[in-house]
């Protein structure tokens, strides 16, 4: 026993310093942040900037310049002491980024955030590895999607069940003539898993650029990716890189002579299906809106009307559909009789534009099936990806572009958020997105624009037009720009997702929730309330009942909670409030083995023994109780983790240290204190 003591104390002295150095980055950080938070208080109320405007500027490592551009009218004294305040924050914030990754991580929980569930979209995937697309195979692709909705349908029975009612080979529309239907549908799910799994891996590429901190991203099943990030302040910004399909593409406009045939050719159509409506008026007079906003600043000889009364009964645009019936569009009366399409657009500088209200009506006509065999098979209508102005009214812009594209964006090496010199068409001061290519890329840009010379080039991403800025010569240099109305945020996001690459397959939220940091400070606060009463009223039993041999017990209590929270930070687990219950639990169960000690060395002093015999019977008899009621938590604990997820995780992981802590702090702690005592003096009675 006195033999074993030396060792036992170094292990136990061991352990107190190592969760003392494993804790002091999270007490340093957590001083260090309120000293933050007051420092950029100060400079908010001096400067007028949001906390995130301050935020961004230091992060980009410019803070003290846009201080000095944002105070250069006041005092040179108030200058001073603000840009004082700066210097002092950077420095803690420096201070803060060292000890930040050693601290305690808090769950989205505790310090609010997000939490997402996306979900590969299947349909997408398989519509773009077809080999052929017609109308039957969109039939069949219809009824997959429609059978696959249901609950506990996987998507690849649906699929080659709906094929074989349709009496149709996979091999017809998927992988080659000579491969069965079973190899192609190996394929496709091998397709789908590898286009999941490289997914993960740009998701986690966007978000470390994007600087979240801790971000958790895992896969869940074969479909879908959890993505939970803790302490963000802009969710939907945050959404917008992860979602974002950032599939860029460098298309060729057409000329505008084949998109006025086609538009032609679309009126003609229009008109003939129109003229089947005999006795019928294209509009009342009712239903006419006088408006005077017509593009170009004219007045307009637009009207209002709805989509029943002016298209009702056409084949071209349906208007059967639930709600659409109440849709209007503004539509220009002077032409609409004999161009009925041409009067649904407007010219907006020179371009091609459709008012926001008409888009849905557009959007319908060129969806047709008919109107879809009018325009070339190479070629497809896009939008613009914003609403232009003009005269208080919103515009998309419709490009007819080649459909196969020249390059697209696998072939960039680098993009970059740039603030635009004044040089070419942009204004000084403008954000834009410089991008550079591979040796490929800058290949094949060089040859495109060489024999396109005063031609467009549309800049695609995601399928709308960003830009179609003319070709006036060829570019060898492989550079390109996107250009034209972006915020600072929007660019720096728009570079990282070209930089981390375009996802392999579509993507959509199936599952969203989002904590505000209120919510987390509260649950911080009942989670801080809950454990110090618990603790609490642990302690003082402890202390009525067993007496001084309770405040034995009373301290190892507390190194077992010193050593839990130790060792979340040396293995950077992450504190939830799930974990805040496995602790509080732990501390129960903890002071249950002191209880089982205590209990046994009582009925050996009842037996007459002496304090010395019945302090080792009662830890020799009580040991494998202890070890047995322990060892079948920590189990339970372990399949816990195995298979649970997320909340259940954080329990499970602060419940299995918990118990390992406790049967250190119960059998060697305590037993090391008693020792201590009974090998100094002979103690005739035990308090306890």
């Amino acid at each position: 026993m006195r033999r074993n003591n030396l060792t036992r104390t170094i292990i136990i002295v061991a352990a107190i310093a190592w969760s003392l150095y494993q804790l002091y980055p999270t007490f340093v950080v957590g001083r260090q942040k309120k000293q933050a938070e007051s420092y950029l208080a100060k400079i908010e109320q001096h400067t007028g900037l949001q906390r995130d405007e301050i935020n961004e500027a230091m992060n980009a490592g410019q803070l003290e310049q846009r201080l000095r551009q944002r105070l250069h009218n006041k005092p040179a004294g108030g200058v001073q002491d603000v840009l004082k305040e700066a210097t002092s924050l950077i420095e803690l914030h420096d201070k803060i980024s060292k000890n930040d990754a050693n601290a305690i991580k808090r769950g989205l929980d505790l310090q609010g955030g997000t939490y997402l569930v996306y979900e590969a979209d299947m349909p997408k995937l398989l519509r773009e590895v077809a080999k052929n697309k017609d109308a039957r195979f969109e039939e069949i692709m219809r009824e997959v999607d429609k059978e696959a909705a249901a609950p506990n349908v996987d998507y690849f029975e649906a699929l080659p069940n709906k094929f074989a009612e349709a009496g149709i080979r996979l091999n017809r529309y998927f992988g080659s003539r000579a491969q069965t239907d079973a190899q192609i549908l190996a394929e496709l799910g091998k397709e789908a898993d590898d286009s999941v799994d490289r997914n993960l891996e740009i998701l986690r590429n966007r978000i470390d650029q994007f600087g979240v901190s801790e971000p958790s991203i895992t896969k869940q099943g074969d479909r879908r990716i959890v993505v939970e990030l803790a302490g963000i302040t802009d969710v939907n910004r945050a959404k917008n890189i992860i979602g974002k399909t950032a599939l860029l593409e460098f298309n060729l406009v057409k000329e505008p002579e084949i998109f006025q045939d086609v538009i032609t050719k679309i009126d003609n159509l229009l008109k003939r299906d129109l003229a089947a409506k005999t006795g019928e008026q294209v509009a009342t007079a009712d239903t006419i809106t006088p408006d005077t906003t017509g593009a170009g600043g004219k007045v307009s000889q637009d009207k209002e009307v709805g989509v029943s009364e002016l298209f009702g009964g056409s084949s071209i645009v349906q208007t059967d559909t639930a709600g659409e019936s109440q849709d209007s569009v503004r539509v220009d009366k002077e032409i609409f009789a004999e161009n009925p399409f041409l009067s649904l657009l407007r010219n907006v500088g020179g371009e091609v534009a459709v008012p926001a209200k008409n888009v849905r009506a557009v959007e319908r006509i060129l969806n047709n099936p008919e109107v879809q065999k009018i325009i070339p098979p190479d070629a497809e209508f896009l939008w613009s990806n914003k609403p232009e102005k003009e005269a208080d009214t919103e515009y998309y812009l419709l490009y007819l572009v080649k459909k196969e594209a020249e390059l697209n964006g696998a072939l960039l090496t680098d993009a970059q958020a740039t603030i635009a010199s004044g040089a070419g068409l942009t204004r000084q001061g403008e954000w834009t997105v410089t991008m550079q290519m591979n040796d490929e890329g800058t290949k094949i840009f060089s040859r495109v624009t060489g024999a396109n010379v005063n031609k467009r080039l549309g800049i695609v991403l995601d399928n709308k037009v960003v830009m179609a800025p003319n070709i006036k010569e060829k570019i060898p240099s492989g550079s390109a720009s996107i250009e034209g109305n972006m915020g600072a945020n929007e660019a720096k996001d728009l570079g990282i997702v070209l930089r981390a690459g375009s996802l392999q397959a579509p993507m959509h939220v199936i599952e969203e929730r989002t904590v505000g940091p209120s919510l987390g400070q509260d649950s911080i606060n009942k989670g801080q309330l809950s454990a110090l009463i618990g603790f609490g009223l642990v302690v003082i039993f402890m202390l009525i009942y067993y007496k001084l041999s309770g405040i034995i017990a009373n301290i190892a209590l507390l190194l077992n909670v010193l050593i839990i929270m130790a060792a979340l930070a040396q293995f950077n687990a992450t504190l939830t409030l799930p974990g805040v219950a496995g602790i509080i639990l732990t501390i129960g169960m903890a002071v249950d083995a002191n209880v089982l000690i205590f209990e046994r060395i009582r009925e050996e002093l009842r037996a007459g023994k002496t304090v010395r015999a019945a302090i080792d019977a009662g830890y020799g008899n009580a040991l494998s109780a202890i070890v047995d009621s322990n060892l079948t938590t920590l189990l339970t604990a372990i399949v816990l983790y195995q298979f649970g997820t997320g909340p259940i995780r954080g329990f499970a992981v602060t419940l299995s240290i918990g118990i390992l802590a406790s049967m250190f702090t119960a059998i060697v702690v305590t037993r090391v204190i008693y020792d201590y005592f009974t090998s100094r003096r002979q103690l005739a009675t035990l308090s306890i």
